[in-house]
């Protein structure tokens, strides 16, 4: 269940991911193999359909070559500049 005093942070990293995932010229296929997880998976969150676990998260930002707290970092960033 989405946090209500956090409204659409979900898309917002999804954002994030898909715009991290594309500079490293990676596709959602190659992002899920190196993260362990399944491509469905990956789409679903860049969609903002779900949210990951921080094992998850930690994967991703491995596979992506940055770490998890850069990408929580940007998304949070993201998500305050949108409700200024």
């Amino acid at each position: 269940m989405a946090n209500a005093r956090v409204p659409g942070v979900g898309p917002i990293f999804g954002d994030v991911l898909k715009r991290v995932r594309i500079k490293k010229k990676l596709s959602q296929e190659e992002l899920a193999f190196e993260a362990g997880v399944d491509r469905t998976f990956v789409s679903r969150l860049e969609r903002g359909l779900k949210q990951p676990t921080i094992t998850t998260l930690i994967g991703l930002g491995v596979a992506l070559g940055v770490s998890a707290a850069d990408l929580v970092r940007e998304t949070e960033r993201e998500y305050l500049r949108q409700q200024a």
